[in-house]
């Protein structure tokens, strides 16, 4: 079962993410914010992290930044989930090493599990 990690500070479409993970066999997990974010990533070693970008304390570049320095993470697929649909910002997020780019205006449930499935090659 792969384990995914939620870094997102919208409880409700953290728990309505995680309800779809479920339901699709996942093991989801939660962060809350850029700081519980890396420790979850440091501790659970995930099969692959969602990745809100605009969060309390440390933003989601950065945390996505710490995850690819880091030689035990880096290897972790990382999909942003984001309100920021700028051209840049999606430059931004590929350029430090995000795996795929999620609109969330733009996204329904089963478009998250199939962006997840094909980024772990399922």
């Amino acid at each position: 079962m792969s384990k995914i990690l939620i870094i997102e500070d919208d409880k409700f479409l953290r728990e309505l993410i995680t309800q779809k993970l479920v339901k699709e066999g996942y093991e989801a997990l939660q962060a809350i914010d850029g700081e519980k974010g890396i420790k979850e990533v440091k501790n659970q070693k995930p099969d692959l992290v969602l990745l809100d970008l605009i969060l309390p304390g440390i933003d989601g570049f950065e945390v996505l930044s710490q995850i690819k320095k880091d030689s035990d993470l880096s290897r972790i697929p990382v999909i942003i989930l984001s309100n920021l649909g700028q051209k840049e910002d999606i430059e931004r997020g590929i350029n430090l090493g995000a795996d795929d780019y999620l609109i969330k205006a733009h996204f329904t449930p089963n478009g998250i599990i199939e962006k997840i499935r094909k980024v772990l090659g399922e």
